[in-house]
């Protein structure tokens, strides 16, 4: 099992977006640690096995995670399993999971599987909309993080922002409640600026959407992620 808490910084690619080939190249050769495969709506097995096979030309550390049981496709490295933790239904939290295991659970290499709680920040987010969340204030987020890590022990809280850059002081207290527990921040990053921000806060920085606007941007952010965190002290 590759270990999350060895990352500083993976990229993000929506099956149900279009990417070049030579973007794609780009991308898995750009010394980012992984390569997570995911995304919201349009997810199918058909687009994210034609995205697999195309990954498979490249030495990059490959990740599903997994938003759609119809969407679920061996061969990948690693697979991440959400727990949106600030949904109203526990669907979200336990329902999906537990029909994913029912169905696939013996087929399952529980060594590739990893536990993410979601905290969804941005109420205008397709997935803060699809999984019926409720905007959490400070104190419930932080409560979160500590759920995270004291009651579940998940390997990873996932601040999730989708689209909107995050609050830099709210991620700053998050990161203070987290001791075991790999903190990864997702959303809004559409610069080296941004991202040299966040890394000095999270564990793991996650960038997505720039890659489809500005790729020349997202291919700096790993060396601004990689970079700060070398100032810090060295790698997470």
């Amino acid at each position: 099992m590759y270990n999350i808490s060895e990352w500083d910084h993976v990229f993000k690619l929506d099956p149900n977006k279009m990417i070049t080939d030579t973007d794609l190249q780009r991308v898995c050769t750009s010394g980012t640690d992984a390569v997570i495969v995911g995304g919201t709506d349009g997810v199918t097995f058909e687009k994210v096995t034609e995205l697999q096979e195309r990954l498979e030309s490249f030495d990059a550390v490959c990740v599903l995670e997994v938003s759609d049981l119809e969407a679920i496709a061996p061969g990948f490295d690693a697979y991440f399993i959400p727990l949106v933790m600030n949904s109203n239904h526990k669907k979200w939290m336990m329902d999906v999971q537990h029909q994913a295991i029912k169905e696939y659970g013996d087929v399952i290499n529980w060594k590739d599987m990893l536990t993410e709680g979601y905290c969804v920040l941005n109420p205008e987010a397709k997935v803060f909309q699809r999984t019926d969340c409720s905007l959490p204030d400070k104190h419930d987020v932080l409560a979160y993080a500590q759920m995270a890590e004291h009651i579940f022990r998940l390997p990873v809280f996932y601040m999730e922002y989708s689209g909107t850059f995050g609050d830099r002081g709210l991620i700053k207290e998050v990161a203070k409640q987290l001791e075991e527990t790999t903190l990864v921040y997702g959303g809004g990053i559409r610069s080296e600026e941004q991202a040299e921000e966040m890394a000095e806060l999270a564990d793991v920085i996650v960038v997505g959407d720039v890659i489809y606007d500005n790729l020349e941007v997202a291919l700096k952010t790993v060396k601004a992620v990689k970079s700060t965190k070398m100032k810090d002290g060295g790698p997470s």
